[in-house]
């Protein structure tokens, strides 16, 4: 049975990518936090799975990043089709950055990987411990959790939020999160099976009939992402293939051989006002969720944390606390950026009169005949846009060229 404790300096609400490497990140530093998440163990699928560049980059003082590069598949090249016709190549070998791909890399797998590294620095994550209740104050919080079958309370002197888009520290800490919800649902599959084209290539393919997107994973998997009205919860092989066969390759088309893990889910675009309100700090999905185009996410949160974990640990060794005001307005500004790129890309790919479909298409092949435009598109996807930020917070030198 796990020991709840009655205070801690840090509290971390929620392991997930985010949450573990914040955890992990300050345990580098020799700064113990208590974490508590409400489920019994970590992610068991794949969800997020791409890792970009700039994640990379920062994750590499944590010593994990060669382990993921071995776990994971490199992608160099993402491709928008109209069903066979190529509209526009970006190729991320053409990026600063050592880490000239899209890393294919099972969200459960790159968690696990965390939980391993933060153990490594004598961390621990306390597991089936829900957060039921908080009551924020000037110097920190009291937080009620619920594990053992009993309620126990924890006094932290900062309280961070990384337990997702239904926060309950960023409710109980009253801040704002203001957006909408795609009309929109999306299917998603881990699949085997017979695949035309190179597995060093993201596609996504337009078709009038909505988009579908395939990207290669471990295993010889891959992952298909679609629009879809009034999908099943977990569609069957048949549902997904027949996505396929509308979108897809025509000339040579791809077969669904068997199936590892499928879902449905509506997708939302909002940003927490501030993910910062007194000894209350968000990160992740806690502070910005959008669609997942361009794979954004899990990388946006993961950068949230090292951000963080870089000030906190300044401010506890005495610096002023106002650093962490120039860490929310500089994470706050990259959630936006994130948030409105995503949206324009899903707008986009989403269009459903025909003249508009066929207007987004000649623009994006005119778009793919413009080396800069390619080139400024893949540093955007690879997040490598976000080291000005970074730099503001005195730790540019994990810049990897």
């Amino acid at each position: 049975m796990m020991t709840v404790p009655s205070e801690t300096e840090i509290l971390i609400v929620g392991a997930g990518p985010t949450g573990l490497t914040l955890t992990a990140e300050l345990g580098r530093r020799g700064i113990d936090a208590v974490t508590v998440d409400k489920a019994a163990e970590g992610a068991n699928t794949s969800r997020a799975a791409v890792v970009h560049a700039r994640t990379l980059e920062v994750l590499e003082p944590l010593g994990i990043v060669p382990q993921m590069l071995e776990e994971g598949v490199k992608v160099p090249i993402f491709r928008i089709r109209d069903r066979d016709k190529v509209l526009i190549t970006v190729d991320f070998r053409e990026i600063p950055s050592k880490y000239a791909f899209a890393l294919m890399c099972p969200q459960n797998r790159t968690e696990a990987i965390l939980l391993s590294r933060l153990q490594a620095f004598g961390g621990n994550i306390l597991r089936s411990a829900e957060v039921t209740g908080a009551d924020i104050t000037a110097n920190g919080a009291h937080v009620e959790v619920k594990a053992n079958d009993s309620i126990h309370e924890i006094s932290a002197r900062w309280v961070i939020g990384c337990d997702g888009m239904h926060s309950k520290i960023r409710e109980a800490a009253g801040i704002a999160f203001k957006g909408a919800t795609y009309k929109e649902g999306f299917v998603l599959a881990d699949v085997h099976m017979d695949w035309p084209l190179d597995r060093e290539e993201v596609s996504l393919f337009f078709s009038p009939d909505g988009l579908v997107v395939v990207a290669p994973l471990p295993q010889n998997r891959y992952r298909i992402v679609a629009t879809a009205e009034d999908a099943p919860e977990q569609p069957s092989i048949p549902y997904v293939q027949a996505l396929l066969d509308a979108r897809g390759p025509k000339a040579n088309p791809a077969r669904i051989l068997d199936s590892f893990w499928s879902g449905h889910f509506k997708v939302h675009h909002r940003v927490a006002q501030n993910p910062r309100k007194g000894r209350v700090l968000l990160c992740g999905d806690a502070a910005h969720v959008h669609s997942p185009a361009g794979g954004q996410g899990m990388n946006t949160g993961i950068q949230d944390a090292v951000a963080l974990a870089e000030v906190l640990a300044d401010v506890l060794s005495g610096s002023d606390a106002a650093r962490l005001d120039t860490w929310a307005v500089d994470r706050h500004k990259i959630a936006e950026r994130v948030v409105a790129l995503t949206d324009r890309a899903t707008k986009m790919a989403t269009l459903r009169s025909s003249v508009g479909q066929g207007l987004r298409n000649v623009a994006i092949s005119l778009a793919g005949h413009i080396p800069s435009f390619t080139q400024n598109l893949g540093r955007t996807i690879a997040e490598l846009e976000n080291r000005a930020e970074d730099k503001k917070q005195g730790y540019d030198g994990r810049i990897a060229l």
